[in-house]
């Protein structure tokens, strides 16, 4: 006879490589929504023209993988509803930041198209290879938030020693009310002049 127990546990074994998958995919898609994604040059000569401004191309894109990022930190640290409404806002937040990669790339050759119509040139754009491995990154972080939207509730939680101590005390007192009283402690009640069926 086969002991449950020995039996693998699907949502559990997923619990690690989701997790390590989430973190990994949405901490390079920020790194690479941080990083010069393209840059263009006039078609009537070789001069290299590059967007200089301080900050992402694609901001939106930067800020919502962070937003996964985060979401990934608060998942292994909550329980219960909380812990799935947060799985739940990590999956909006991956779709949003690879749709904002996606359309980046258009927002982007506009942004360029305005800057060469003014000196009275056309730009021919060349988009680097980090705007490419973002927009894989991107795409790929998806997965390992739905993933844990599905399954999050089956996860192993991290336990009550962890909780404030007001909540351990509470809890204590729960678990101590629900504990049915030992012989002992009924015999002892006894001895002491108190009635122990209270």
């Amino acid at each position: 006879m086969t002991d449950r127990t020995d039996q693998p546990q699907p949502a559990r074994s997923t619990f690690g490589p989701t997790v390590l998958g989430g973190l990994v995919t949405a901490g390079f898609t920020a790194i690479a929504t941080n990083q010069t994604l393209a840059t263009a040059r006039p078609t009537d000569d070789g001069v290299l023209y590059s967007d200089l401004q301080e900050g992402s191309q694609v901001p939106l894109g930067l800020t919502l993988s962070l937003v996964v990022l985060a979401c990934w930190g608060v998942l292994l640290v909550t329980r219960g509803v909380v812990r799935r409404a947060v799985a739940v806002i990590g999956l909006v937040a991956a779709v949003g930041a690879a749709a904002s990669v996606v359309l980046g790339r258009g927002i982007i050759l506009d942004s360029y198209r305005d800057d060469f119509r003014d000196i009275g040139a056309t730009p021919v754009v060349d988009f680097s290879w980090w705007y490419w491995l973002a927009l894989v990154l991107s795409v790929l972080a998806v997965l390992p938030a739905a993933v844990a939207v599905r399954q999050v509730g089956r996860w192993p939680e991290m336990g009550t020693r962890y909780d404030a101590p007001g909540d351990q005390e509470r809890g204590r007192a729960a678990a101590a009310e629900d504990e049915e009283p030992s012989s002992l402690d009924l015999w002892k009640a006894i001895d002491e002049g108190r009635d122990p069926t209270r």
